[in-house]
């Protein structure tokens, strides 16, 4: 009978089983602009003051959240250990201690205020030099002290304690459409595996996926309906090419993480919200440079970037170009293409491609055809399916970069990928991007397993930030860390003996040189 009231008060009482944050009253949401943005209720400048030396700054650059967290619980930055703000430790009636020992009363408003603006606690002790000292109206005050008493309560949008919403954007039509069904499907396998294992800290996952539509204002509107309305935790693993930078910019204004191997297509996108698996087309194609330049003695070129004319590769192909240059090979041509058309030029040593597949064996049959077999080097995700239509000429002169190859899969790795597949009826195809929403659901899963049982966004990216040496089970061995967001850094090089699709592991995995 309780249960079934409780349901029917779900059903038709109106009561949302959404996660939604904390509903703040306006002087509230006042300080929680200010805590986490710097920004005065009355749009009017707020300035802090900086060090010994007193060194004026807006307060959007040292904001209360840079280093107390979002949820106001403190992390240690650069050797300082920034305290709890939550109300009930800091109007504790047992007092307080700081990490260097001395005592102090409990807080009130008025204390507050003065630790705020002056740089003094309770017992009018100086505190740490790092803590800004802000300058604030009675107004701002107010807000920014109300809203500290809220903060240890509210909880980040997506979170229940039974439950922890996750979402993506994935193609349904159009070009993407089958990477998107692929992925889709390896996200829902992977969301009923830890589900059926009792989910994480009591928590059962729930997915939301969404379609991004055509172009980049659909991709928006689909992004902005999963922040606003679906109010995800997190984003995981999604394929939206159209958002670009876009996304980063919005994850950042959001507070979202996002953990997927973004830059397999394209340009990384650097952001502390958002931490890559494998790694990105940049890292592969300069760890086939780097394989070309010490194994295959082709610096004189001439050598051939070719890429489709859009926007990411285009970026890709240039960056791609300034490394080659930088590391003394000559001859360099970069060449945007149409695969439809017979545009590219011949006289080429080596050709590094960036595109789609079927342009990929299109150029090598052009080439064939004129009597030229040079070197050809591309990231296997971009070509991978398309191997079997590339001349037989261009047998073991086909060099391809594996974030991952079947050495690196362990017994538990490689069980638990095969019964994915199995549950969710899907083959071998678009391994890459398998193995990277595979790994990016256990990162997912770790870290949440790690920011414990009170969690929240903030502990999650410090979680995954603080991950060394994770096994996967299905790739090298994943490390983050402040300011590294790609788990992967390099690539395995393997040459294929056409046609009959043997591949050969020419130089291990190996982590590139860091470049500015």
């Amino acid at each position: 009978m309780k249960n079934s009231l409780v349901l029917g008060l779900l059903l038709f009482g109106g009561i949302s089983l959404a996660a939604h944050a904390l509903s703040l009253n306006p002087s509230e949401s006042a300080g929680k602009r200010l805590y986490r943005e710097g920004l005065s209720g009355s749009g009017e400048p707020i300035m802090a003051r900086v060090g010994a030396a007193d060194m004026l700054l807006p307060a959007t650059s040292v904001p209360c959240a840079n280093c107390h967290g979002a949820d106001g619980l403190g992390r240690p930055e650069g050797g300082v250990r920034p305290p709890d703000l939550s109300w009930s430790r800091l109007t504790s009636t047992y007092g307080q201690q700081q990490i260097n020992g001395r005592n102090y009363p409990a807080y009130t408003d008025g204390t507050l205020a003065r630790a705020i603006q002056e740089g003094r606690d309770p017992g009018n002790n100086r505190l740490d030099p790092a803590m800004p000292r802000f300058v604030l109206s009675m107004n701002d005050q107010r807000n920014l002290t109300a809203y500290l008493k809220r903060v240890a309560d509210e909880r980040d949008p997506g979170l229940t304690p039974d439950s922890l919403h996750l979402g993506t954007l994935l193609p349904r039509q159009g070009l993407l459409s089958e990477e998107g069904a692929t992925v889709a499907a390896v996200l829902r396998g992977s969301v009923a595996r830890i589900n059926e294992a009792g989910g994480i800290h009591g928590r059962q996952l729930r997915l939301t996926i969404l379609d991004p539509g055509p172009d980049r204002a659909s991709a928006e509107q689909a992004l902005d309906r999963l922040i606003d309305q679906e109010q995800v935790f997190a984003l995981i693993a999604p394929l939206a090419p159209a958002l670009d930078s876009d996304l980063a910019a919005r994850l950042e204004r959001a507070g979202i993480p996002l953990i997927g191997p973004l830059s397999l297509q394209g340009t990384a996108q650097t952001s502390r919200q958002i931490f890559e698996p494998l790694s990105g087309l940049r890292e592969q194609l300069i760890a086939l440079a780097d394989y070309a330049t010490k194994s295959l003695r082709v610096l004189e070129g001439p050598t051939l970037i070719a890429y489709p004319d859009e926007p990411r590769q285009r970026l890709a192909a240039q960056n791609l170009s300034q490394y080659l240059q930088d590391h003394a090979w000559q001859q360099v041509r970069l060449q945007a293409y149409d695969s439809a058309q017979d545009e590219l030029p011949l006289g080429s040593r080596s050709v590094f491609y960036l595109g789609s597949g079927g342009g990929f064996s299109r150029l090598a049959e052009r080439l064939q055809t004129a009597g030229q077999v040079p070197y050809l080097f591309a990231a296997s995700n971009q070509v991978a399916g398309d191997l079997l239509q590339v001349p037989s000429g261009f047998s073991r002169r086909v060099f391809l970069a594996y974030p991952f190859v079947p050495s690196d899969w362990t017994l538990a790795g490689r069980l638990a990928l095969t019964q994915l597949r199995k549950h969710q009826r899907l083959g071998g195809q678009h391994a890459v991007l398998q193995v990277g929403a595979f790994s990016s659901m256990l990162l997912l899963s770790e870290g949440m397993k790690q920011a414990g049982r009170d969690a929240s966004r903030e502990k999650l990216i410090s979680a995954l930030e603080g991950l060394h040496d994770f096994d996967t089970g299905l790739t090298p061995l994943i490390s983050f860390g402040p300011g590294r967001r790609l788990g992967l850094s390099g690539a395995h090089i393997v040459t294929v003996e056409l046609p009959d699709q043997r591949f050969y592991l020419v130089a291990p995995y190996k982590p590139i040189a860091a470049t500015p």
